[in-house]
């Protein structure tokens, strides 16, 4: 652990962060999605900075 920089990975962290939270909340504002609500929160959390950004271009349904 003493060998990672973390100056260059905590900003990823963050963004990661930033980005799931974002999604979710939207995902549990949204009324219908492309998809079930519960494969979206799956790909949001599981898959790292473009499950986040996968739910926004794609996972969202325009009213």
């Amino acid at each position: 652990m003493e060998s990672i920089n973390w100056s260059l990975v905590a900003p990823f962290i963050v963004l990661q962060l930033i980005l799931m939270t974002a999604a979710l909340v939207s995902l549990s504002r949204q009324q219908q999605t492309n998809g079930p609500k519960w494969i979206w929160a799956l790909i949001i959390i599981v898959i790292n900075i473009f499950g986040p950004i996968l739910y926004f271009v794609i996972g969202r349904k325009d009213d």
